[in-house]
């Protein structure tokens, strides 16, 4: 069991779909992260990060950590495919 921090921030980098939409199609699953852009705001500059990153919880039980991984998985490689 995590003993520190319960978050993992996520970079997609070149992801083909915005953290937002990522967000939508990983809820619809029932998978819940939330977009970085809510943590960023009132930036004075751009700033990469703020739409190629999710914060994920990783304290729930091993199982759904795992059935989660794997929807995500799945969700990233839709988005690929998808932009092809």
């Amino acid at each position: 069991k995590p003993e520190g921090a319960i978050f993992l921030w996520l970079w997609f980098k070149d992801l083909p779909i915005t953290t937002e939409q990522l967000y939508q199609r990983l809820k619809a699953r029932g998978v819940l992260m939330v977009p970085g852009h809510n943590f960023f705001p009132g930036l004075d500059k751009p700033w990469p990060h703020t739409h190629q990153c999710m914060r994920m919880n990783y304290v729930p039980e091993p199982e759904k950590i795992e059935a989660g991984g794997k929807i995500l998985a799945e969700e990233i490689e839709r988005a690929w495919a998808e932009s092809h």
